[in-house]
Order: structure tokens, then sequence, then C-alpha cells
């Protein structure tokens, strides 16, 4: 969520959120629409899926499918093709890419993923909430912290 400061000097903020399971993308939309959020939020399907769009290739190349850089990423451990690991260890490994905070959102409270994911490279490692309320008031934290309360770097919220 943009502050009326950040929001005059930044167009809205892409989140894209990683995450093979519909009715989890659906009511973390929901969700985030609840906290009346005004930044651009974007889905993709699994860990390919978000590397393809992260590094502009396939269905996101030039003329395709738009793929505004985000300013924060959502990332679900468990997803076919590529799973969330992988995809962090690829992300947190390239130059390009490595800046965009990543925040695991997943239903695994496994002591071996947490540790694991912030030895890869996470910013924020977040349990999913089972009830809306929940998932609500964790978005309303999530974006509060992230897109109010922290500096980002130049270039980890534009387009390039």
């Amino acid at each position: 969520m943009l502050s009326a400061d950040r929001s005059a000097n930044h167009s809205a903020i892409t989140i894209l959120m990683a995450d093979d399971d519909e009715d989890d993308r659906i009511l973390t939309a929901d969700a985030l629409k609840q906290s009346r959020l005004i930044n651009d939020v974007r889905f993709v399907v699994d860990g390919d899926d978000l590397m393809h769009y992260l590094r502009r290739e396939g269905a996101y190349a030039e003329g395709g499918i738009p793929s505004p850089r985000p300013g924060l990423i959502l990332l679900d451990l468990n997803m076919p093709k590529k799973d969330g690991r992988e995809a962090l260890a690829e992300i947190k490994s390239d130059v390009e890419l490595r800046r965009i905070p990543v925040v695991v959102l997943t239903t695994s409270k496994g002591e071996e993923d947490i540790v694991r994911t912030y030895d890869l490279g996470v910013n924020s490692f977040v349990s999913k909430p089972v009830s809306f309320d929940e998932l609500a008031r964790v978005m309303r934290s999530l974006t509060s912290y992230w897109f109010e309360l922290v500096e980002l770097p130049d270039g980890a919220d534009s387009d390039g």
C-alpha cells in the first residue's frame, strides 16, 4: 500500500504472486483489494512461469503479455515444474533480479524450509493464514512494511 508521500513519487508498485493454487491466488487478490491496495497485482502459476515473467521470455517477451518489473514477489514453495526454492535460488543469483524483495508465502511451516529459503536469500518467510480475515491482515502488514516503511534501492520497483 502506498502512502501519499510515496505514491506522489512512485507509480503503483507491481506485486507478483507465484502460486499454482487458483483459490489461493483469488483469496490473496481479494485480501489485497480489501486492504485498499493501490498496487498492480500480477500472477504466475509456477516457477518456470515466474522466471519467464521476470526475464521477459516466452509469453512475456516484447509484444506479449505485459510484465512490469515487480517491487515485491510473493512466492509459494510447492509448485509444479520449478518449485519456489529453485526459482528463489535463480532470482537471488541473478544480478538483474536479486534486489527484488521476495516473501515466501506458503503453507509450509517446516524449519527446514524456513532455514533453506533464508540461506537462499529470501527477505521474509510467512506461513499462509487459514482464515480470509487473517490473510487480509497479513497482506496489510506486508504491503505496509514493504511499500511504506522500507527504502528500496532505485530500480527495485521500476521497469528497468
